[in-house]
């Protein structure tokens, strides 16, 4: 289960495995899913990702 985080005000999605950060709770679970079946992270994953604050 991925994690709910406040992200300037706004809900956003974190991998609990990687701590990666995304505004689409789909991607936090894909990466989530990947991270726990690979033990690594997949780039066209994360580019889904929220940008850095």
């Amino acid at each position: 289960m991925v994690k709910e985080v406040d992200k300037k005000g706004k809900t956003a999605f974190a991998c609990e495995e990687c701590g990666y950060v995304y505004e689409e709770k789909e991607w936090a679970e894909k990466c989530q899913t990947w991270c726990s079946e690979k033990q690594s992270c997949n780039l066209e994953i994360t580019e889904h990702g929220a940008p850095p604050e």
